[in-house]
């Protein structure tokens, strides 16, 4: 830990930011029907769960991301263009709302139920600090990081790496904890996080290493 002349406490090593007091693990939209999608998912479900797991017994904050997908009669230029790419559609009229609010598709995967003293915060966006109250419960509880898991890392988590910094959160990406449908442009967003410097990149040991020598 380093003192600015200002009095601002700045960690300088994982093992300080993943102070449960400081931070909260944050799993990305592990949902039934985004997992069926993405190959290599089960690893990820696997290792998150190590991820989960730790988190837990060290009695840090869990917080749990869905996406979801509004009716047809709600889905405006936005949501119809990006679902028409999602769903390689050439009319907003043949769209199928995936991920309803009580679809199966919507729900997280069993293996990573969220129990009932853990968050789960909704969203249209990709980004989990968009149009979501993540950002208010995280300060309303002190919380000044964030840990990420999940799927998928090209879509949604490196937005919300980068919001995080946005919104005045420290972000610690588990990368291989971290699924990606295109491996390319899964390695591009890492690339760019590792640019920016602002993020702090560890994995599932690296992870679980920082908490159990806590």
């Amino acid at each position: 830990m380093i003192r600015s002349n200002e009095g601002i406490d700045i960690p300088t090593s994982l093992a300080e930011w993943c102070d449960p007091s400081r931070m909260a693990l944050v799993v990305y939209d592990m949902q039934v029907g985004i997992c069926r999608q993405v190959p290599g998912a089960a690893d990820i479900v696997e290792r998150t769960g190590i991820v989960l797991e730790a988190a837990r017994s060290a009695g840090m904050r869990v917080a749990f991301t869905r996406h979801l997908s509004l009716p047809l009669k709600w889905m405006g230029a936005t949501q119809l263009r990006t679902a028409m790419a999602w769903q390689r559609r050439d009319s907003p009229d043949t769209v199928e709302p995936w991920f309803l609010r009580d679809a199966e598709a919507t729900q997280i995967v069993p293996e990573l139920a969220p129990r009932t003293d853990e968050a789960v915060f909704d969203k249209l966006t990709m980004s989990a600090f968009d149009s979501t109250s993540l950002s208010f419960s995280l300060r309303d509880c002190g919380v000044r990081a964030v840990a990420l898991a999940g799927i998928a890392m090209e879509i949604g988590i490196e937005p919300t790496v980068r919001q995080a910094t946005d919104n005045g959160f420290v972000a610690v990406v588990i990368e291989d904890a971290c699924g990606f449908g295109n491996r390319e442009a899964s390695d591009r967003s890492m690339a760019t996080l590792r640019f920016l410097g602002e993020a702090v990149i560890t994995d599932v040991a690296g992870f679980c290493g920082a908490l159990g020598g806590r």
